[in-house]
Order: C-alpha cells, then sequence, then structure tokens
C-alpha cells in the first residue's frame, strides 16, 4: 500500500494561523457541496467536480507540510484515498453547516453523521470508499475512526474519535481514556545506537527501568508511550491513537505472558514502533506474525553519571539501589523534602504492608546493651551492605549466587533481636517489615509460596529489610517423607531456600531454637549473632537506659535489682513501664517499691515463684 506524506520528526499539533481554510476541510466541502448540486447534468455538477479535482490535488500537496493533519496522515500511514476519507469524515465532525448538507443528502434533518452508503455516494465508483474504514483498516487500526453497527450495513455511522478532531485544532491535550499509569520516554539523544534496531522489539530483564532504557534503544523510534499492558479495548484504542497523533512508539510493559487483547492490539497496529517488556521471554505463539528483536537487559546497577543525572553530584551513593529503584526514589524524594532515606522507605507499599508488619527505626546503637563483639558483628552487617557495591562491582568480587546479605539472630525471648534490626536499619535508611506468619503460612496447598513470593517482589522493588521472626517455623529441618504432608513441607523449604539466595536485598532470621533451623539455611548466613541473657553490668546499664532522668524516680537501688533477679532487656522494660504507670496512678515519685512490684508482675508472667530469697525485704509485699 503507498504511503501519502512522510513521517514527521515531531508528532506536535499546532493549529495553522492562516486566513483561509486547511486543505482538508476545502476537501471535505467541495465533496458535500458537489453531491447537492441542483442539476446532476448541468453546470453545476460540472463545476462540483472540478472543484473536487482542484481541492484533491491541495489536500495531496499539504501532505508535504507540517500542518496538523499532515502529521496524522503521516504518522497512520495513510494512503492516498485513506487520506481522503478521513478528510471528509473530519469536515462531517467538524462543522455544523456540512452537516446540514449531510441532512439533506440523507433526507432527514435528524441524520446528520455520515454513513458507509452515503460515503459510497460522496466519493464516486473510483474510490474504495467504506473499504477505507473496514475492521483492517489503517484508519481503524490506527483507532481514528470507529463503524457504529446500527441498522442496515449502508445506515452504519462512520465515527471520528474526539481527540482526532481536537488535534486537527491544534490541541494537545491527552487522550482522556489513557490507562492512568502513562508516562513518557525519550532515547538520550547523545547515546551511542546499537548495531540492531527494529521497529518492533521484545526486551527481558528483571530491572524495569533497564528494560525499558535497552529497549528504546533498539528501537527506531526516539520517543515513546509507556504503560503497562491495558486489559480493556477502550484503554488500547486511547494508548495507540495518543501514540500515532503524537508520533510517539509504545513502550508497553506486560507479564511474562500476553493476553489476547493485549495480542489483537499488537497485531493491528502495524503502523507504530513497538516495544514489549517484560522479565522473561512471552511464549512464541502469543506474539504476532510480524518479525521482532529480542534483547536482554542487564541488571546493571547505575553508573556514577545515571546517580549524579538522579540526585545531582553531591549526593553520596549511600544506598544500594538498582537501576529502577533509583528512578523510583527520584520521583518521590521532593515528596518527602528531598530526603533521600525517607524516599528510599517510601519505595515498599501493596503486598508487603498487607502480609508484613512496616517497623519504621527510631532506635540508635545508644538504645542496645550487647559485648562489644556482638556490636562489632551487628555493624559489621551494616558494613558488609554499604560497601557491597564497591566489593561486588568496582573489585570484582563474584556475588554467587547473589548480592543479599543474610544474618541470623539467636537467643532468648526478649534479648534484643528485633531491636537490633530495628537499630541496623536505621543506620541503612531503610525499613524493616517483621513478616506476620499468621498471613503468610497457609494450610492450603502452595499459598504458603505464593505469599512468601509477593513479599520477596515487594521487598525486591523497595530493597527493605525483611525481618524473620521465629524464623524456625518456617526454615525448620526438613523432614523424612512419611505423607503428602512432609512431601509439601519439605517443598516449602526448599522453595524459601531458592528465594533466600536470589534476594538481593538485607534478610534477618531471628530465631529462638537455632538447632531447628534446617543446615541448608546455616550455610547460607553471612552474619551469625548469638544473644544471650545480659549478665549484671549490663542489667545494670538497662536499667539505667529504662529508668530515664527526666521521669521522677526516688532512690531506686538499680544495683540490688541487677544482682538479685536476671531478667531480659525485654524484661526489664516491661518492668519499668509498670512501675512507672503504678506511680501515676498514686500521683507520686517512682518508688523502689512500684519497681519491685514491677519486676515481680514479670517473673510471674515467665511462671517463676516469688521466692523471699530473691525479694528479701519485699517479699511481703510481692506476697501481698
Amino acid at each position: 500500500m503507498a504511503t501519502a506524506g512522510k513521517t514527521t520528526n515531531d508528532g506536535t499539533i499546532t493549529r495553522s494561523h492562516e486566513s483561509s481554510a486547511p486543505a482538508w476541510f476545502e476537501f471535505g466541502r467541495a465533496v458535500l457541496l458537489r453531491a447537492v448540486a441542483e442539476s446532476p447534468d448541468g453546470d453545476t455538477r460540472h463545476e462540483g467536480d472540478a472543484r473536487v479535482v482542484t481541492a484533491t490535488a491541495a489536500l495531496l500537496d499539504s501532505l508535504e507540510g507540517t500542518e496538523p493533519f499532515a502529521a496524522l496522515a503521516a504518522n497512520a500511514r495513510l494512503d492516498a484515498s485513506e487520506v481522503q476519507m478521513l478528510a471528509l469524515v473530519a469536515t462531517a465532525e467538524a462543522d455544523t453547516d456540512c452537516q446540514r448538507l449531510i441532512a439533506h443528502i440523507r433526507g432527514d434533518s435528524n441524520r446528520n453523521r455520515l454513513a458507509l452508503g452515503t460515503v459510497s455516494k460522496l466519493l464516486g465508483a473510483e474510490h474504495p470508499g467504506p473499504l477505507t474504514v473496514a475492521n483492517d483498516s489503517a484508519l481503524r487500526r490506527s483507532a481514528f475512526i470507529d463503524v457504529v453497527a446500527e441498522g442496515p450495513w449502508s445506515d452504519h455511522l462512520v465515527a471520528l474519535h474526539p481527540g482526532v478532531v481536537w488535534a486537527l485544532m491544534g490541541d494537545a491535550s491527552p487522550d482522556p481514556d489513557l490507562p492512568p499509569d502513562v508516562t513518557f520516554h525519550d532515547v538520550d539523544p547523545y547515546s551511542t545506537e546499537p548495531d540492531e534496531r527494529s521497529d518492533f522489539v521484545v526486551v527481558v530483564g528483571t530491572d524495569r527501568m533497564r528494560r525499558r532504557q535497552i529497549g528504546a534503544a533498539h528501537a527506531i523510534g526516539r520517543r515513546f508511550l509507556v504503560a503497562r499492558a491495558p486489559a480493556t479495548d477502550l484503554e488500547w484504542a486511547a494508548l495507540v491513537r495518543e501514540a500515532t497523533i503524537t508520533g510517539r512508539g509504545l513502550l508497553i510493559e506486560t507479564d511474562n505472558s500476553i493476553d489476547a487483547v493485549a495480542q489483537r492490539w499488537i497485531r493491528r497496529a502495524t503502523h507504530l514502533v513497538l516495544v514489549l517488556s517484560a522479565k522473561s521471554p512471552p511464549p512464541v505463539e502469543q506474539l504476532p506474525e510480524r518479525s521482532w528483536l529480542e534483547v536482554t537487559a542487564p541488571a546493571t546497577d547505575p553508573t556514577d553519571d545515571e546517580w549524579a543525572a538522579a540526585f545531582g553530584p553531591d549526593m553520596d551513593r549511600s544506598h544500594r539501589l538498582t537501576f529502577d529503584q533509583m528512578h523510583r526514589v527520584q520521583r518521590s524524594r521532593s515528596a518527602v523534602g528531598g530526603d533521600i532515606d525517607a524516599a528510599v522507605r517510601r519505595l515498599a507499599s501493596g503486598p508487603l504492608e498487607q502480609l508484613t508488619r512496616r517497623i519504621s527505626p527510631t532506635h540508635t546503637w545508644r538504645d542496645i546493651v550487647l559485648s562489644p563483639e556482638r556490636k562489632a558483628l551487628l555493624r559489621s552487617v551494616v558494613d558488609r551492605y554499604q560497601h557491597a557495591n564497591q566489593v561486588y562491582g568496582a573489585w570484582g568480587f563474584s556475588p554467587n549466587p547473589s548480592r543479599g546479605l543474610v544474618a541470623l539472630f539467636s537467643g532468648p525471648s526478649g534479648t534484643g533481636k528485633t531491636l537490633a534490626s530495628e537499630i541496623i536499619a536505621g543506620e541503612l535508611g531503610l525499613d524493616v517489615f517483621k513478616l506476620d506468619l499468621s498471613s503468610v503460612v497457609s494450610k492450603y496447598i502452595g499459598e504458603t509460596e505464593k505469599n512468601l513470593e509477593q513479599i520477596f517482589d515487594a521487598a525486591s522493588a523497595g530493597n527493605m529489610v525483611l525481618f524473620f521472626d521465629e524464623a524456625d517455623s518456617l526454615f525448620g529441618k526438613r523432614s523424612e517423607v512419611k505423607d503428602a504432608r512432609d512431601r509439601y513441607a519439605n517443598i516449602e523449604v526448599s522453595y524459601l531456600l531458592q528465594r533466600l539466595e536470589a534476594y538481593d536485598g538485607l534478610v534477618v532470621l531471628a530465631t529462638n531454637f537455632e538447632k531447628n533451623v534446617d543446615e541448608a539455611f546455616l550455610r547460607r548466613i553471612h552474619v551469625r549473632v548469638e544473644f544471650s541473657m545480659p549478665g549484671i553490668d549490663e542489667r545494670r546499664a538497662i536499667w539505667a537506659a529504662n529508668l530515664p532522668s527526666s521521669a521522677p524516680i526516688d532512690e531506686v537501688d538499680v544495683d540490688w535489682l541487677s544482682e538479685r533477679f536476671e531478667l531480659s532487656g525485654a524484661a526489664i522494660r516491661n518492668a519499668s513501664i509498670q512501675a512507672a504507670f503504678g506511680a501515676a496512678s498514686e500521683r507520686s515519685a517512682i518508688t523502689m517499691e512500684h519497681v519491685v512490684l514491677g519486676v515481680a508482675r514479670e517473673l510471674s508472667k515467665m511462671g517463676r515463684l516469688l521466692t523471699g530469697k530473691d525479694f528479701g525485704e519485699y517479699h511481703a509485699l510481692v506476697s501481698d
């Protein structure tokens, strides 16, 4: 099919400021006036024919210009007959006088829109007429025109979308039916063009923005509309129409398969440069009968230049972000006052918050009492995370199987495992997402793995700290298979092993019973910290930290409490708060009696006897 006109470099529509009507309008009006000539065999008809011939020549000549109509015709790849059809329909839609002419031609004042039967009469026997708006025509593939099927075929209405009329009038507003997630992507004009380029590219890879960058670079087009694959024909039509009007290509981000609606529009929109972006290649049978170029986008980290372009040359690379994460942080950073740490914490949402509990760090190293050796181990987690780019990137160490970091915190309840994970996350400027086992583990086969997959995918998008409390419940030892339940339990553990290896972020496993954790997980631990019950000196520091100087404290003997009661840090905190509430209810200062009663209640919760040997002179108080 010959193409009338040429593809324009700039699809922006601008209205002509010339005094005369545009060529497309003159053509449409000439055709309509000829049809209402007084005498089909007389001079008036002859004059009408001459006017149409002149208007046709002017219309085709105008396709070499930069007017809006020429841009639309070129971008939709219309041939000469389709150009004439578009001009006629646009005239009929845009001018009330022309609508009265159509009503006169159709013999009914209420029928003022073009119909298929009317088109045949207007354009003559030599013109293909209705065939220019057939289902697979360029005008239908570009979603410019639709045929409203009501009544007999000859009465089917030829409807021009209002967005096309607006574009012809010079309006550049986006189509109101576009999907809400539509964005734009322009190829860097200074980038090096790859050796292979195509008008249909399939790009695969794990990093969404790298796929966008690499896929667009391998496409013939340089300007793209970007959107997730729509689910409806209405949104697909709006995307194709907007891309055609503006002279852009389409970059469609899809799952690893293409549904029937998408297949149909991809097959039809042959006039557009198209890029399909997915994590893995879609099945060949779902791709159209059209040659394509398939490329892989490696998930490389942002270069220093890309980081500087996103955040400025003075912003340190304090976070290990993927290329996709960097763009997400850049987008949300202004909403949080330019704080890159806060922007990173904003990344995680959706399934992650539904299946986990977000902990925004508020504690620092001053809030935890541990031996110097244990604190050094915790700080090594921070160091490994912060310097991963240097070690695995600049220095060339192999990140086999991934760049992820797994830490195991083991020890009795209340000894600071959760607090330590919060402090580490705060040091890294991240949030902790603590898994709620009740919402993750399911009795239904495959549901637990599905929930965990959602969590890992969402956490990967946000570069968050995943905290598995009571990790032995999920990471327990695999057992000998005696029934179907054993087999599926072992499958869950095996799945977790694979997913843990592939995760690039920080995972903290906390357990009270390390011996119950499967040995395969233990081999994958990078940093192992054993938390134990605090000694006397540590308990003294914990008591002091939990009885703040701002509170009214009346001679509380911290030394006596530390020596008498072997409590965890969490138990000491609970006892301190219990004492404070007791004093507040009595409108008095916090006394030794209030603290002792708080200790007694903590011991009672743990099922321990309140003996005179432990409480000494305060035994009568706790006995009462």
